[in-house]
């Protein structure tokens, strides 16, 4: 079901975009949401009973978070104060905070106070609420597309509670386009509109799940609209031209960008070249910075592939080096060649889990001495010393190998490194179990 009552508020004019003219009226017109705002939802009962507690939305846009913090507010006699983080700073914070002492004091009506985009607040914008929420000055409402755990400073996330609001599904944008194409007050039903099959899933599969912008997308592709027989035909080249240039969302410090790279990289590891080709895209089609892919990729190359091929790291290097050197858009092609290599290859993470062995071993026993046939005699008083004495140059042995104890004593663990069973590190395992392990120089 959609989020979208469509008994849009009657003071918005004809000029209004059409999502905002199609906005519900009630908390029981938002389809979609019912685990925050159905009757039995914790968030509503609170809310029937006059109480509204300090809380944050936070969900993708065009999930509703604004219309639910404004109904909830207007159904609770609260007066509303309404300020975006982008625009609005600590005086307008102070001023707000004082007119609502004023009218908590003289007619003891509670403020509430939503801040759009909360997370374009800065720590000391944010200390700046704190105290007026702790006192009950006001009651805060947040609305955020970014994870609040990273973007909201720690005593205000306490004081809050987080309500997550879900992505809207194709069917149900598909649903909300139609009623407004049926809608001859508010939406677009007096424009005789004629629509090819298909246009409405195509707009819907677009719309990333935001309502918004597939309402805003619909009006757009009605006003660029080819007459036909006294109808307006809207169809597949007409959207194309109007969506041609959609860029897909990502903030490129928010969740969309960490979601959408732990994508890429995952796939890479688990080996599908299919999923990990698909992220790829996703990222250069977002506009993600190519150098960053392609920094990604070098580390791919070691961490999870490392020594069963490796080759691997010279295709990634390879990749970066020729990435900084095309750029986009011939770039995606090489970035698409290393992503496949690195999906396709033999994985092992030996390389990442022996050094990481080998740097706890020293935290935990200390910096043990270096023994003394490892050592350089490059003085006089160092081969008095013994520096150097008893080593043996493998050169000097059958198989250009002798058997020889290169670790400091006393340690916790002397194995870091064990091979993998895939690919070229197969062969690596073979070859020292040979030496180590078959006391043999063959």
């Amino acid at each position: 079901m959609n989020m979208f009552d469509f008994e849009a508020s009657k003071h918005l004019s004809l000029g209004a975009p059409l999502a905002a003219r199609m906005r519900p009226t009630s908390l029981d017109g938002i389809v979609g949401q019912t685990h925050l705002t159905g009757k039995d939802s914790p968030l509503r009962k609170s809310i029937d009973a006059g109480r509204i507690p300090s809380f944050i939305l936070w969900g993708p846009p065009g999930t509703g978070k604004t219309t639910i913090a404004n109904l909830i507010t207007s159904t609770s006699n609260f007066h509303l104060e309404t300020i975006s983080a982008v625009t609005s700073g600590v005086s307008e914070l102070r001023t707000i905070i004082s007119e609502s002492k004023s009218r908590l004091g003289m007619s003891g009506q509670r403020t509430a106070l939503f801040i759009d985009e909360i997370h374009r607040f800065n720590k000391a914008q944010q200390d700046a609420i704190l105290p007026y929420v702790e006192n009950g000055t006001v009651t805060f409402i947040g609305a955020t597309t970014e994870n609040p755990s990273f973007e909201i400073i720690s005593p205000l996330l306490s004081r809050c509670r987080v309500f997550t609001l879900n992505g809207l599904e194709i069917k149900d944008i598909v649903q909300i386009l139609a009623i407004s194409l049926d809608d001859s007050e508010k939406g677009l039903g007096k424009k005789n509109l004629k629509i090819e099959d298909g246009i409405l899933e195509n707009i819907a599969s677009l719309s990333g799940g935001d309502a918004r912008w597939a309402l805003n997308t619909l009006e757009l592709a009605a006003d660029s609209a080819y007459v036909q027989d006294n109808d307006l035909l809207i169809n597949k080249p007409l959207l194309n031209e109007v969506v041609a240039t959609k860029l897909l969302p990502h903030d490129k410090s928010g969740d969309k960008h960490y979601d959408t790279i732990s994508a890429f990289i995952k796939s890479v590891r688990s080996s599908d070249p299919d999923a990990a080709v698909y992220w790829l895209a996703r990222l250069l089609l977002a506009g993600e910075d190519i150098m960053f892919i392609a920094r990604r990729l070098v580390i791919l190359a070691s961490e999870d592939i490392g020594l069963a091929d490796p080759r691997a790291l010279s295709m990634a290097v390879s990749a970066q080096q020729a990435t900084h050197f095309v750029g986009m858009p011939e770039a995606r092609i090489i970035l698409s060649e290393a992503t496949i290599y690195l999906a396709s290859a033999p994985k092992s993470n030996s390389a990442y889990t022996a050094i990481n062995a080998a740097m706890s071993e020293i935290k935990s026993s200390g910096e043990k001495a270096v023994p003394l046939h490892l050592r350089n005699p490059v003085t006089g008083l160092m081969s008095q010393e013994k520096y150097g004495e008893g080593y043996q140059y493998a050169h000097d042995y059958q198989g250009h190998f002798v058997k020889t104890k290169n670790l400091p004593q006393n340690l916790s663990t002397e194995n870091f490194y064990s091979p993998g069973t895939l690919g070229y590190e197969k062969y690596i395992a073979e070859r020292l179990n040979k030496w180590w392990h078959e006391n043999t120089t063959e």
